[in-house]
């Protein structure tokens, strides 16, 4: 990751056990010009969250049908610059039903098998305008 350029791009976190899924989605992401951060587990996600203070986090279900992915979206959530955080799930349907996600700290759901040109555009759309934490040019 090259958080170096993180003036001029916006920073994704992927928190994903699949190092193939994180690959594609990153190699995507970075690509369409964002910078892109990677965590395998939840707990190695939270620190990184913490550390990186990513824009946005895209974090897959580790347990699939599995409500504790949505609590760790929470938890993330809270962490530091609270980041919209998006689920990737094929378990999309079961969390729908009666759980407030938005109300979880979660922004939405990318379900499998991932439309990258969707997840892209998702991303420009809620992060568009001034970066956090830069001057916007011409502005003291």
């Amino acid at each position: 990751m090259n958080i170096g350029q993180r003036e001029r791009r916006r920073v994704i976190l992927l928190i994903d056990r699949d190092a193939h899924a994180r690959a594609i989605l990153r190699d995507a992401l970075d690509a369409a010009g964002f910078t892109v951060g990677e965590a395998a587990t939840a707990a190695e996600g939270e620190r990184t969250v913490a550390r990186i203070r990513p824009h946005a986090v895209i974090l897959d279900l580790l347990h699939e049908h599995d409500i504790e992915g949505v609590a760790e979206a929470t938890r993330i959530h809270a962490i530091g610059n609270h980041p919209p955080v998006y689920i990737v799930s094929s378990a999309a349907d079961a969390l729908v039903g009666g759980t407030g996600l938005h109300e979880l700290g979660v922004a939405g759901i990318f379900l499998k098998p991932m439309d990258l040109p969707i997840i892209v555009q998702t991303l420009r759309t809620r992060l568009s305008g001034p970066l956090r934490g830069t001057r916007e040019r011409g502005h003291a």
